[in-house]
């Protein structure tokens, strides 16, 4: 495997992977630690689990996304306890809250869903990959009252406020940037990322989606984690090798199973 750089979020089971999924895969192979590949359903957990079992350097997060409940079974907390018991499932995820497609499920059925798969992953002690958008209020809420005390979470892509990060991060939560953070018209997700530690600072892609410059409008893939790594390293000041190893640092205390699986 290749060097330090860990992209801990992607979906590589898109169809926009379709036509190149194996030269993307030997891409990350040659030059990447690693890869999670989150799932939003059964169809995409499943994908996830199985890229997991055949590549060295692919981890699987298992878990029901919030635009994706029109597909909730009944025993999909059963179903995802299950899975989550395989060695290379190292979070649940991607789950949370959407406020922003009007045909989501209702807020209170998004509520609930997140709250038990929040609840699943402290008693499993998995971290929560968490997917927040246009719902930073009652998210926020949900972690003040009902946060179990020990869970651990990265909210993904994150677009909260600093006074938001701020005080999630005195929760000890994490925080992925990917190609938002390269956008000119994106100053308050530097905001964020400048105001928090670098002990909870990730890198991500969410692949296919949100490739950064100077591919934006383009399909992202998980190599492209390196030009969000060397802009993060731009807007701290230092150099892209010191990024690349407190980000990978970061990932492995995260995620403990990526550890456990290789011993």
């Amino acid at each position: 495997m290749g060097s330090g750089l860990w992209d801990t979020h992607a979906h590589l089971d898109d169809e926009r992977f379709a036509g190149d999924r194996e030269e993307v895969l030997a891409e990350i192979g040659r030059e990447m630690a690693g890869v999670i590949d989150c799932g939003c359903e059964e169809k995409s957990n499943l994908f996830a689990l199985d890229l997991a079992e055949k590549y060295p350097f692919i981890y699987a997060a298992v878990g029901w996304h919030p635009e994706n409940l029109d597909e909730l079974p009944k025993n999909y907390l059963e179903k995802l306890a299950l899975w989550a018991a395989q060695s290379k499932v190292v979070a649940i995820g991607e789950v949370g809250l959407d406020y922003y497609w009007p045909d989501n499920a209702p807020r209170e059925v998004q509520k609930k869903v997140f709250r038990e798969q929040m609840d699943l992953a402290a008693q499993l002690q998995l971290p929560l990959i968490i997917h927040d958008r246009e719902a930073h209020g009652d998210m926020l809420e949900i972690f003040r009252k009902d946060a179990p005390r020990h869970l651990e979470a990265v909210f993904h892509c994150f677009s909260g406020s600093v006074e938001m990060a701020a005080e999630l991060a005195k929760k000890g939560c994490y925080f992925g940037f990917g190609g938002t953070s390269t956008y000119k018209n994106a100053r308050k997700v530097r905001e964020v990322m400048l105001s928090l530690p670098k002990e909870l600072l990730l890198l991500e892609t969410d692949s296919p989606y949100l490739a950064p410059v100077p591919y934006r409008g383009k399909r992202n893939k998980p190599l492209y984690t390196k030009l969000t790594a060397q802009n993060m390293a731009l807007l701290l000041g230092v150099a892209y090798e010191e990024v690349v190893a407190f980000t990978e640092e970061n990932t492995l205390r995260l995620f403990r199973k990526i550890k456990q699986s290789r011993s």
